[in-house]
């Protein structure tokens, strides 16, 4: 199976007595309340979905992968996984800070090393290509503020699950992949209900490997988004109706997206590997949002990052031709626009929000028979 990013699979999660005296330890330190989104980062650093980062980025990685999208190291990297907090919080260099949420539960200690800031609109350009409010992503982080603590983090409790069953680690689908006797795997990322567009995509990339995971992200999202429910009951329509159960697998993926277009499908493909991808799907625009990203940025952004361990299957944006009567794509129809009907997530929202049913030409009905009005954030 393929190894994990930078050869080793991070895990600083906390078991038996080595948990039981964390949480002792903790009542005597000071305390950080986090917000969801961070506690979702904790998570995902403890469990290696993050390899090879084993905290939060400090000013050298930060700088490095803002400005040359890799870890101090070389390692390919793209998007950096901050903790960004007040100003005004400050700890000692090496001190152990008890980490909570919103709810004041415990969800693990930072070894703190270091506090820096960073210039908004500098980073946002780099990351986002823009610096416009209007971006949710650029919004997200600007809203977070310009400082931050940096240093490994260890998990003590799991934060609460969005939809548990399927809320796998990176050690736990590695195994699941071992068990189907699957070497080659394509992870395809969504953040929407299934259509008949995707549908073509992970059919098409099925072909070329031994197991598909359909691997939607059900973090934070932007306002008119799909629900976690309503993302994993469309699949598990899709799947019981129209895949081969033996070579398909559903999991989630807890963190938010951060809408970052072709840099964000790097962090995404690397994210899959860890999981075990051999593969990872990038169609149009992926990440994108409202227009701030060209069609098909995410498939250039890969020619310029080559060293990145995992094949990206660079697929064109596919729409149904009426004369063909099928999904297709550029590379596969000769017929014009006349003919062209577009399938797209923004589409299929749109409908749904409106009440209306998307056709079978877009959706499956079994697909759409599960969705409601309230599917949308």
């Amino acid at each position: 199976m393929i190894e994990p990013h930078g050869g080793t699979l991070i895990n600083q999660v906390l078991e038996g007595d080595e948990r039981e005296e964390a949480i002792e330890e903790a009542k005597t330190l000071p305390k950080l309340t986090v917000n969801k989104e961070t506690v979702l980062d904790i998570a995902n650093i403890a469990t290696g979905t993050f390899s090879p980062l084993t905290g939060f980025v400090g000013k050298e990685d930060f700088d490095s992968i803002v400005e040359n999208k890799c870890l101090k190291s070389g390692l390919a990297w793209t998007m950096p996984v901050v903790l960004q907090v007040p100003e005004t919080t400050d700890f000692e260099e090496g001190q152990r800070v008890a980490l909570y949420d919103e709810n004041q539960k415990l969800i693990g200690i930072l070894s703190y090393d270091e506090k820096f800031s960073f210039n908004f609109e500098e980073t946002a350009q780099e990351l986002y290509r823009t610096t416009e409010m209007e971006h949710p992503g650029v919004k997200k982080f600007h809203d977070g503020g310009t400082t931050c603590i940096a240093g490994k983090v260890e998990l003590i409790n799991m934060p609460d699950p969005i939809v548990e069953m399927y809320e796998l680690t990176p050690l736990q689908t590695r195994e699941e992949f071992k068990k189907r006797g699957w070497n080659t795997i394509v992870g395809f990322q969504t953040r929407n209900v299934p259509h008949r567009a995707h549908e073509y995509l992970q059919k098409t990339a099925l072909e070329l490997v031994d197991g598909l995971l359909v691997h939607p992200l059900i973090g934070w999202k932007k306002q008119g988004d799909y629900s976690p429910e309503a993302i994993i009951k469309g699949y598990e329509a899709l799947i019981e109706h129209y895949y081969p159960s033996d070579r398909v697998m559903l999991a989630a993926l807890t963190t938010q997206m951060r809408y970052a277009g072709p840099r964000e499908a790097v962090f995404h493909a690397i994210i899959r590997k860890n999981h075990g991808c051999s593969h990872f799907i990038v169609g149009g625009d992926h990440a994108g949002v409202g227009g701030y990203y060209e069609t098909y940025d995410a498939h250039k952004i890969f020619d310029e990052i080559k060293k990145l361990g995992i094949t990206i299957v660079k697929l064109m944006r596919p729409h149904y031709c009426k004369k063909c009567d099928h999904i297709v794509s550029e590379k596969t129809c000769p017929h014009g626009d006349a003919h062209k009907f577009e399938v797209s997530g923004t589409l299929m929202r749109k409908m749904i929000s409106e009440g209306e049913t998307p056709p079978k030409e877009q959706m499956r009905e079994e697909v759409a028979k599960s969705l409601t009005k309230e599917a949308l954030n």
